[in-house]
């Protein structure tokens, strides 16, 4: 589970790129409760998602060529600019380098070795989010990789992150990922090598967002009711708590966690 927003390198925003800002707010909405708050006039379509008052994510259009819905992680960055070249030294592609965003800080858009994109913030009047963990809101992400080790590699170098191999049986090891020096307190995500079947089915690296919720079978079926397609059924997670994914109605991967216990 998140610890805190404001760790270098931890997980620190979350927003969505979708073609169509209205529709999306309206799934989101009835699945979660968020409401949305433009972020302004220039913002070209951009603005927050909130929960009791207290941003959660954020969503707008689509702004890159060929681009399609997803969800964008961003980690917490002291120097965007050195950063970027961290990047390009791991392996790594610089989707767009580090750009002002008005006064609330400095993003860029990044994609790892394997072909997973993120991007990091680098916060000035914007800090982070203001709601995690609890009932509505990201309690962990999540990255599908086609090269494991090249992706732990990767970020471990440009993140400092820390990692650790977890074996599930059957040959399958569930990494978890964090910033370095925390231990499993700061871990904020998870790490899984995709297997066979789904690279010969043309499966593709990626980071998706889970939203804790309190009933996790109640919010599946209400987001099937708004579109949602399941791609992963409910299902109990041993120690973890009862997990699904699904995809948006524009094929944007989210998961949902009823957490275990603790």
């Amino acid at each position: 589970m998140l610890t805190s927003t404001q760790t270098p390198g931890g997980l620190n925003w979350l927003d969505l790129g979708t073609p169509d800002v209205d529709a999306a707010v309206a799934f989101y909405g009835a699945v979660f409760g968020w409401e949305f708050a433009s972020a302004g006039p220039g913002a070209g379509g951009y603005g927050f998602l909130r929960k009791d008052g207290r941003t959660v994510a954020a969503v707008g259009p689509l702004t890159e060529e060929g681009a399609s819905s997803a969800w964008t992680v961003y980690f917490r960055s002291v120097d965007a600019d050195a950063t970027a070249r961290a990047v390009e030294q791991a392996g790594g592609t610089v989707r767009f380098p580090p750009v002002e965003v008005f006064t609330a800080g400095r993003m860029a858009g990044f994609t790892d070795p394997t072909g997973a994109e993120f991007a990091v913030w680098e916060p000035r009047d914007t800090d982070g989010l203001e709601l995690f963990n609890e009932p509505g809101s990201v309690s962990w992400i999540e990255l599908y990789t086609t090269d494991g080790p090249a992706a732990k590699a990767f970020y471990r170098s440009v993140l400092a992150w820390e990692t650790r191999d977890m074996p599930m049986g059957g040959g399958v090891t569930y990494t978890i990922a964090g910033p370095a020096g925390g231990g499993e307190r700061t871990m904020h995500g998870g790490m899984l090598q995709l297997g066979q079947e789904h690279l010969d089915a043309g499966s593709g690296s990626e980071w998706h967002p889970y939203v804790e919720v309190e009933d996790c079978d109640g919010t599946v079926a209400r987001a099937v009711g708004a579109g949602a397609t399941v791609i992963i059924p409910v299902m109990d997670a041993p120690g973890v708590g009862r997990i699904a994914m699904l995809l948006d109605p524009f094929g944007a991967p989210f998961a949902v966690i009823t957490s275990a216990p603790r």
